[in-house]
């Protein structure tokens, strides 16, 4: 008995280790603390917090099921986004079951594509039908484009390029707060400033705009009901602006649905010039920025990271007014648009349509307008030959169209 105790004795720590009391404070400030420690929400278990989808018609309400609920459920990133966050904009615009499908979700920073990996993750892959597997390339060379400045304007109206990036340290509009915002729009007017130096334009404050239209229709916006919703809408119109060159080609939106926004539109279909002007001042505001020591965010198998994963990896969206008649309403129409990972999106205009390409991953900035241009030409030839009374199978392609990771 004497023994254990002695033993016992031995290797009892002391209660006390007096530089522990001295540095304790010190090592706790420095110990990582779980966000969702600091909440108390008033909700209840998975089961009874799951959200009703049985007429959800986005890719969220899709994959969701109540195990992957379940393991998102207690997480939060250090900026206290939840996963209920993340997928309100699907509950709240639960969409329709025809035309093309929504994401459902948005993230609330760059932090929630890491901690809710396995929900963005299959959302990616069903979206854009890509596996991340692999880094992300991007290719800026506007040169590599074929056939931007050949589609035939007979059948291409007009066309429009435009990209979205987001900055690294802050929130993303749908969760930003109000200082983040305006520190957003400091960090723009300044960069902007300096663009102006070399490319001519003006920032204009939503303010302003109500008053004075900017020169190429930029009215006084207000936002669209999906916005006020899903909270980018906040406090507006706050620290929201555009910038507008001055030749009306390029125009940057600030604190919209993303931290930055170019858009170049063109009243021919020219998408060759289009890229060329969006590649140029894209590269000259990134340097910018980083200059400023806020770099837009980039992560290694995602690309350039946006609020939407519609759009990560270029964050490019490309599109194309075409003139059709007859192949909307060709039997197979939805094989080719599928094939051509395009989506085909009806105007406001009768037999006006505008294509667009619809994966933004897995293929370079080049990749993704080489797509849309590509596209765009079958769909006019297809259109050509059901003028004249001809078919089309022969011109429908026998599989998707591949980016580089499935080349490779």
């Amino acid at each position: 008995m004497l023994r254990s105790q002695r033993k016992w004795m031995k290797f009892k720590s002391p209660l006390e280790f007096p530089k522990e009391v001295k540095y304790k404070p010190i090592l706790e400030s420095l110990q990582h603390i779980d966000p969702m420690s600091r909440f108390n929400l008033r909700r209840g278990s998975p089961e009874e917090e799951f959200p009703y989808l049985r007429d959800n018609h986005t890719y969220m309400g899709h994959i969701l099921t109540l195990h992957l609920y379940t393991r998102q459920f207690n997480r939060a990133t250090e900026s206290g986004v939840i996963f209920d966050d993340i997928i309100r904009p699907g509950l709240e615009d639960p969409g329709q079951p025809t035309g093309p499908m929504a994401v459902g979700c948005l993230a609330g920073d760059a932090q929630s594509y890491i901690l809710f990996c396995d929900f963005f993750d299959r959302i990616i892959d069903a979206y854009h039908d890509y596996k991340i597997t692999s880094s992300q390339e991007s290719d800026f060379n506007c040169g590599n484009l074929k056939g931007g400045d050949a589609l035939d304007a007979a059948y291409a109206v007009d066309c429009e390029v435009r990209v979205a990036r987001c900055v690294e340290d802050f929130c993303f509009p749908m969760h930003c707060s109000r200082g983040e915002r305006r520190k957003l729009l400091s960090l723009a007017e300044k960069a902007l400033t300096k663009l102006s130096e070399e490319f001519p334009g003006k920032l204009y404050s939503m303010e302003e705009l109500s008053q004075d239209a900017g020169g190429k229709g930029l009215a006084m916006m207000t936002p669209t009901p999906a916005m006020v919703k899903i909270g980018v809408a906040r406090d507006w119109p706050d620290a929201r602006a555009v910038w507008e060159s001055q030749d009306g080609q390029l125009v940057v939106w600030v604190n919209f649905e993303d931290h930055l926004k170019l858009e170049c539109s063109r009243t021919d279909a020219n998408l060759q010039l289009a890229f060329d002007c969006i590649c140029l001042n894209l590269l000259k505001l990134e340097s910018l920025y980083k200059t400023l020591r806020h770099p837009f965010v980039w992560k290694e198998h995602l690309g350039w990271v946006v609020s939407s994963p519609a759009e990560v990896g270029t964050g490019l969206k490309a599109s194309v007014t075409v003139r059709l008649q007859h192949l909307p309403n060709h039997k197979r129409l939805k094989d080719v648009l599928d094939r051509l990972r395009l989506h085909l999106i009806p105007t406001d205009k009768p037999g006006l349509y505008r294509a667009t390409n619809a994966p933004t991953i897995g293929f370079t900035e080049v990749g993704v307008v080489q797509l849309v241009v590509d596209g765009v030409q079958l769909l006019i030839c297809m259109e050509k030959r059901l003028e004249n009374h001809g078919g089309i199978d022969d011109l429908v392609p026998t599989h998707k169209l591949s980016g580089y990771t499935e080349k490779s």
